[in-house]
């Protein structure tokens, strides 16, 4: 007979799970607070424009492929993505702009012909990404950290021999500036610190690893969309009996001689063997286990950076635009003392442009194009989002006039907006931070809550809150790990 199993949260990774549980044999029933899953990865449609709501960066496209091979179907029949051959578009104030390939010759070669650097400091660069992707994968993303057999697998021996090269113990802009010196080339690598929302003048050195994933590896985009992820692995967890319960909140979790028994819902019980939280951390503990002893020194590390992200829908075409564009601000510095240290956003910010419409057919009118636009902010800590917010519009709007050399807002004819309290109130991220705890310490990777309770036997977490972090990526590894976790359900 099957054991029972309850995930919480139908973020990327709370899918995963069920689906991993699924093929572990397990019933498995998915409790979402909202009336739709996804998490962080919806989508907003408005007046013929569609707007992927949340990440727009798809990279490893295999972490989602595995699914289906695990649930014996060829991946191509059910989720398809294109492969792109540029992976940003960079644009100065002082007119300078770059294109950043998908490989590492392409992208030195732009870097060569924009700014004069030579090709073979970035091809350097890169293969030492490689390199440190390869000695921290297996043992920092794809395993528990809190396991003692972690620490005894032999695939941990090359990590400690190369753990020199690792630069754990430098800053991200440091390693940067010593490498490729050319201020413009450092602004573009320390922009990776961002893809876990933290500060490249704290987080470690390690994370010259992220740039292997998008000029070594690639980028993609799936072809209805980042939502595709959603729908697309909804469908293969329906496939595989996992029932999903919407506008179904959880409100505890069910405890009983310290073994996770399940959860309540609507004051009613439904029990279970083995409950996967995907709830951010924080509130997992705050409200589903308030009568319980809470880590508090995992719940009080510093929070990743949150966001401000306009939809609009412009009435025109920009050919100098691609699917991902960056345009920088003049003190990149200022910009993250400003959202770590000071809990607010400059006027001059980091303005990110995603446009799905140049690649999606029909995700605007003919004409017009999808914008995406993104503003990196701090969590919501009490400020005054009400003043902040028309202010950052009018600040990005002028700075887009000024790059663009064409008025942005008289061609916006659909607006929606996402704000850092949205996000808190949508996913349950606390302080509304994209990706759980921010990476700012060096020893960030070890205070991650783990994917398994140490006090609670048959309960499991997973998503960006949690080891081994936020993004796309990080997530479905979580997923992964706790499958590896979890003990067969027949």
């Amino acid at each position: 007979m099957k054991k029972q199993a309850i995930v919480i949260g139908s973020g990327v990774a709370g899918i995963a799970s069920a689906i991993r549980l699924s093929v572990k044999g397990y019933k498995v029933d998915l409790f979402e607070s909202n009336s739709y899953p996804g998490g962080k990865i919806t989508a907003i449609e408005r007046k013929g424009y569609r707007f992927d709501a949340g990440p727009s960066l798809f990279t490893l496209p295999h972490l989602v492929e595995e699914l289906f091979t695990l649930c014996g179907e060829n991946p191509s029949q059910h989720f398809k993505y294109i492969t792109k051959e540029e992976s940003c578009r960079y644009f100065w104030e002082d007119g300078t702009h770059l294109i950043a390939g998908t490989s590492a010759e392409t992208t030195s070669l732009e870097v060569e012909k924009a700014l004069g650097v030579p090709a073979e400091t970035v091809r350097n660069y890169l293969r030492e990404s490689a390199f440190v992707w390869n000695r921290t994968r297996p043992f920092f993303l794809e395993r528990s950290l809190h396991k003692l057999n972690s620490y005894l697998d032999p695939t941990l021996i090359p990590t400690l021999l190369s753990i020199h090269r690792l630069h754990l113990t430098s800053t991200l802009h440091r390693v940067n500036s010593k490498k490729l010196q050319h201020p413009k080339l450092v602004q573009i690598f320390d922009r990776y610190a961002t893809y876990n929302g933290s500060d490249p003048y704290q987080t470690p050195g390690v994370m010259t690893v992220i740039p292997h994933l998008e000029h070594n590896l690639g980028t993609y985009l799936p072809e209805g969309g980042m939502h595709d992820i959603t729908t697309s692995l909804v469908a293969l967890a329906e496939r595989q009996g996992v029932t999903f319960h919407y506008n179904s909140p959880v409100s505890k979790i069910l405890i009983h001689e310290q073994k996770a028994a399940g959860v309540e819902v609507g004051g009613v019980k439904a029990f279970a063997d083995v409950v996967v939280s995907n709830m951010d951390i924080v509130p997992t503990y705050r409200k589903l286990l308030s009568d319980r002893p809470a880590p508090e020194t995992v719940l009080s590390q510093e929070r990743s950076s949150s966001a401000l992200i306009f939809y609009w829908g412009i009435k025109g075409e920009f050919q100098d635009l691609g699917l991902h564009n960056i345009f920088f601000s003049k003190d990149y510095e200022a910009e993250f003392k400003a959202i770590f240290q000071e809990n607010r956003v400059i006027d001059d910010p980091t303005v990110y442009v995603n446009i799905t419409s140049k690649d999606v057919a029909g995700d605007a009118p003919n004409g017009s194009e999808n914008w995406f636009v993104m503003v990196n902010t701090p969590g919501d800590k009490g400020q005054d989002w009400d003043r902040i917010i028309p202010e950052v519009r009018r600040n990005v709007l002028d700075k887009l006039k000024r790059l663009l050399n064409r008025d942005i807002e008289s061609l916006i004819e659909v607006e929606e907006m996402l704000t850092p309290r949205l996000i808190e109130s949508r996913t349950s991220s606390f302080q509304g931070s994209l990706y759980g705890a921010s990476s700012n310490n060096p020893l960030a990777a070890f205070l991650r809550h783990p994917n398994f309770s140490q006090r609670i036997s048959g309960l499991f977490f997973c998503g960006g809150s949690v080891h081994p972090g936020g993004g796309i990526p990080l997530s479905l590894l979580s997923a992964k790990i706790v499958g590896s976790l979890v003990k067969p359900g027949t």
